[in-house]
């Protein structure tokens, strides 16, 4: 029995819950009255109730973001069905814009928008204390100085077993329209010295994949160094570093600390979206094309970094041929793996502004996917989906190195690809449940 139960709903069972694990570190003296509660999205609504209130809380706190919002929506409609004594906190992206058009937020006690790591804990302790906060609370933008570190919430299952977040900054200076941190205040930086004391404990307990969520991790150099060299000097077996990294940002001053690392202990999460200027310059997307090519050339040659590279389908403007040719300029650089990610309408992300001028339509149910816009269809977008599927299963994998050289030995290594993927479906009809053996005949 507990008076607060934060409760998450991942994607996969691996996902340790980041958010969840920074509001019970940071509910101070009412930590010892909370308890963390995680699910997989998979899980019908009411059997996660039944286990939520098997812990007869009196405060349930539920984090929403596009993977889980159905079936958040589900589990509140549950829970106020049939324990309405107990009072529903929701946060999260998800519900922090757009609040009062989510039947999810009409049918909670209280949504806190924004990042709620210091505003729950008071909107907790005034409920306890019985009083009347209002349904919407805006939480102010904390200082990372003023939070707990939530390293020590993570269980020693988690570190075994499970992928762990940690985060040496929030924010993110660009404004690229797609995305939610176009609207953040800024970047702000952990306080350096504990954030490190914290690292080392995990890599005590036995961590070895560390998963950095920090939007611009090389945005400053000092403290990218500072962390790659505390690593370094602790390389054990098995250790694995992820990041993201700004792909036309990558100073010689930085270049030894990166190649210092042996083959596949760090990987690089490099968001490139596009290749057309103009759709960049669209979407207030500011970056530097060669740039980004000279730094990722450098990366394959000079070190042994694992380069995870993203493009988005579906941006204004930008249609088949030119989304073909920046396909094609991203494969010439031989990254390990190229993710093809179909463009999503976030609640709150300025890309709405492009509706009406380019004919945007998105699915209305999350994650809220492009359909079709003025220069891609509904089938455009259904064979650039299936695209997609194929990709991570044939070349994404790793299994097929060699065959994948010879199928895209083409002029356009995309149109090759595409080719391929419409066979694969006229023969198969399917994009999931393709067994590793039948994939190899096809």
């Amino acid at each position: 029995m507990v008076d607060i139960l934060l409760v998450a709903l991942n994607s996969k069972w691996i996902h340790a819950s980041f958010g969840v694990r920074y509001l019970r570190a940071n509910l101070r003296e009412l930590r010892e009255r909370s308890a963390i509660a995680e699910f997989e999205v998979s899980r019908r609504a009411t059997d996660v109730a039944e286990a939520v209130l098997a812990a007869s809380p009196r405060i349930v706190g539920i984090g929403v973001y596009v993977w889980n919002a159905v079936l958040v929506r589900d589990l509140v409609h549950v829970l106020k069905r049939v324990a309405p004594h107990v009072t529903v906190v929701l946060g999260g992206p998800e519900v922090s814009h757009e609040t009062e058009a989510q039947e999810v937020c009409r049918l909670a006690d209280h949504v806190v928008t924004g990042e709620a790591d210091l505003a729950f804990a008071d909107l907790c302790r005034a409920i306890l204390q019985g009083g009347k906060p209002p349904h919407v609370v805006a939480a102010p933008t904390p200082d990372p100085a003023a939070l707990a570190l939530p390293y020590d919430e993570y269980g020693d299952e988690d570190l075994r077993h499970r992928m762990v977040y940690v985060e040496a900054s929030r924010g993110c200076p660009f404004t690229c329209e797609f995305c939610l941190s176009s609207l953040d205040d800024g970047v702000r930086r952990v306080p350096l010295d504990p954030f490190l004391a914290a690292m080392d404990r995990l890599l005590a307990r036995g961590l070895r994949t560390f998963k950095f969520v920090d939007r611009t991790f090389n945005l400053h150099v000092p403290t990218v160094q500072a962390i790659l060299r505390f690593f370094h000097q602790r390389m054990v077996e098995g250790l694995f570093l992820h990041f993201e990294l700004i792909p036309d940002r990558l100073p010689d001053s930085l270049k030894p600390d990166i190649a210092a690392f042996p083959p596949g202990m760090v990987q690089f999460e490099v968001g490139i979206q596009t290749f057309d200027e103009a759709v960049a310059a669209r979407i207030a997307r500011k970056q530097d094309a060669a740039r980004i090519e000279e730094n990722l050339l450098w990366l394959r040659a000079h070190t042994g970094v694992h380069l995870h590279t993203d493009l988005i389908v579906g941006l204004p403007g930008e249609d088949r041929a030119t989304f073909s040719r920046g396909f094609d300029r991203l494969w010439a650089l031989r990254p390990q793996e190229i993710q093809v990610g179909i463009l999503k309408r976030l609640r709150g992300a300025p890309i709405s502004h492009h509706d009406h001028a380019w004919g945007m339509v998105y699915n209305p149910e999350p994650p809220y996917e492009l359909l079709r816009n003025s220069v891609l269809s509904f089938e455009d977008m259904q064979e650039m989906k299936r695209f997609a599927r194929y990709w991570d299963l044939v070349a994404n994998s790793g299994r097929f190195p060699a065959t994948l050289e010879l199928m895209l030995a083409a002029p356009s290594p995309f149109e090759a690809f595409a080719a391929f993927g419409r066979d694969v479906h006229a023969w198969t009809g399917a994009t999931h449940g393709i067994a590793l053996g039948r994939l190899g005949e096809l």
